[in-house]
């Protein structure tokens, strides 16, 4: 084999390696390869940077926009998620606490008062929440009064208190058959209320009823609201009047309605009554009603300090419907409710006398020999009571004395004897009811103490004139006079 020509093919290689390589292949050439590298594709070289195109000014402001709100939203995002958590959270107070809120203060005000007071912790943080319920969805405005917020009350409670009006609310109650007067000086004794009332309202004027207040009403506020219930109440009723009453006014129906007030405490004799009062003004025959007495002779007190005694019967006032026809100028006092309806829906009787019947009611009749026999039974239950009361009474001092001879309180001994004795002799006496029925007790009316031969001679009860008579027919031609209503 020929050494030249095995070596032929590498010597023409060489001649190869004298020619220069292309530049981009140079380096490659040149370096040596690993066996890894050599398995590897060569790289294509990178192509150059383009230059990017020219944004429209327009769209980079629409970009930068978008970014400032984007960002801003999250801002307010986070905010709002904030104050709502301050606004919901527990609040400041270790117990729960009384706040008046004044009458025509602003909100910034009532903000910076319940954050001093500790009831919120953060005023900043109630206000936005206050524009936020009050001007962007328009739930209401703040209300003053008196409130009362409890331990940890958060914003929210305490807004929602504020907003609803939920103030401590104080009451006073005015029972039927007060007088105006009677009701002033409650009015004036109670020291939530601030204030003086202008002038006593006229009599009958205030509807008696149960009213509410808050901590910046004023004395004369309760007393219009009374008046304007009132006012209203009448003018309803009188609308759904019975058509055969006798009464032709409201202020008429006010009047007896007064009276028919003051004769009852029962629910279910005022019709009855107030018919019988109708049927004695239909035949002309006085009302002989014992609170117009005692009204004319106290006024609006409307309490004497002392049983009613004959010659206060036989003075002449303006009220005195043992003394008058018809109606007394005024009301006697403020009128229920349900004693105006009964005046404009009398029940359907004929009866003209009633009189008690010791069980806190009353006896009716049509006919005075029928009433006759009512008071008759009357006294025999009068009589009984009394002899009761003196029982009692004689058993209570009798144990006084015991206790204080036990004691050895000498003197007080004695004049518990001597207050037994008393009681006895008080209890002996004759006493006759001269007062307003069964209500007389509870609107502090007394009884008179007339002897009971009075009640067989009724001229000397009357003065020698029928208070029954017609006018202008003569006594000796008028109906027979009746015994005095005992319990009127």
């Amino acid at each position: 084999m020929s050494l030249t020509k095995d070596f032929s093919g590498t010597a023409n290689d060489n001649e190869n390696l004298d020619q220069p390589a292309p530049a981009g292949r140079q380096v490659a050439t040149m370096l040596p390869r690993s066996p890894i590298e050599a398995l590897e594709p060569i790289r294509p070289p990178e192509l150059p940077d383009e230059p990017e195109p020219n944004q429209h000014p327009f769209l980079g402001m629409l970009d930068g926009l978008f970014t400032f709100f984007f960002i801003l939203a999250c801002l307010v995002v986070g905010v709002f998620y904030w104050v709502k958590v301050q606004f919901d959270k527990p609040g400041p107070l270790p117990t729960s606490t009384v706040i008046a809120i004044p009458r025509g203060e602003g909100v910034s005000a009532i903000a910076e008062r319940l954050e001093r007071d500790g009831v919120i912790a953060d005023r900043r943080v109630f206000m936005t929440s206050i524009i936020y319920f009050m001007y962007v969805k328009g739930q209401g405005s703040l209300k003053a009064g008196e409130y009362e917020f409890p331990k940890y009350a958060s914003m929210r409670q305490v807004l929602d208190t504020l907003v609803e009006g939920k103030s401590i609310e104080h009451k006073i109650t005015f029972a039927e058959g007060l007088t105006t007067q009677q009701i002033v000086d409650r009015l004036r004794a109670n020291p939530d209320l601030h204030g003086d009332i202008a002038q006593v309202p006229a009599e009958g004027t205030l509807l008696p009823d149960t009213y509410k207040f808050g901590k910046n009403d004023t004395r004369q506020d309760i007393i219009e609201r009374m008046q304007t219930a009132q006012a209203k109440f009448l003018a309803k009723v009188w609308q759904e009047r019975d058509e055969d009453i006798v009464v032709t006014t409201p202020q008429q129906a006010l009047i007896l309605a007064s009276i028919v007030e003051k004769e009852t405490g029962r629910a279910d004799e005022r019709p009855r009554i107030a018919k019988v009062f109708q049927n004695r003004l239909k035949k002309n025959m006085r009302l002989q009603s014992d609170p117009t007495i005692i009204y004319g002779l106290v006024g609006g007190k409307a309490v004497l300090d002392h049983p009613i005694q004959q010659d206060e019967v036989d003075r002449d006032t303006p009220y005195n419907t043992y003394k008058i026809n018809g109606l007394p100028p005024t009301p006697i006092a403020c009128p229920g409710r349900a004693s105006i309806e009964a005046v404009l829906k009398p029940a359907k009787t004929k009866d003209l006398y009633f009189v008690a019947d010791g069980s806190g009611g009353h006896v009716f009749a049509s006919s005075l020999e029928e009433h006759n026999r009512n008071v008759a039974k009357w006294r025999v239950v009068e009589r009984e009571m009394r002899a009761r009361e003196a029982e009692e009474a004689a058993a209570q001092a009798a144990a006084q004395a015991a206790a204080a001879a036990d004691g050895g309180d000498a003197a007080a001994a004695q004049n518990a004897a001597t207050s037994t004795a008393q009681s006895g002799a008080i209890g002996a006496q004759p006493k006759v009811a001269g007062a307003a029925g069964a209500k007389g007790a509870s609107s502090e009316m007394a009884a008179d103490r007339a002897a009971p031969e009075a009640f067989a001679d009724p001229e000397a009860l009357n003065g020698g004139q029928n208070p029954f008579s017609p006018e202008g027919v003569p006594d000796d031609e008028a109906p027979p006079k009746p015994l005095r209503n005992p319990k009127r």
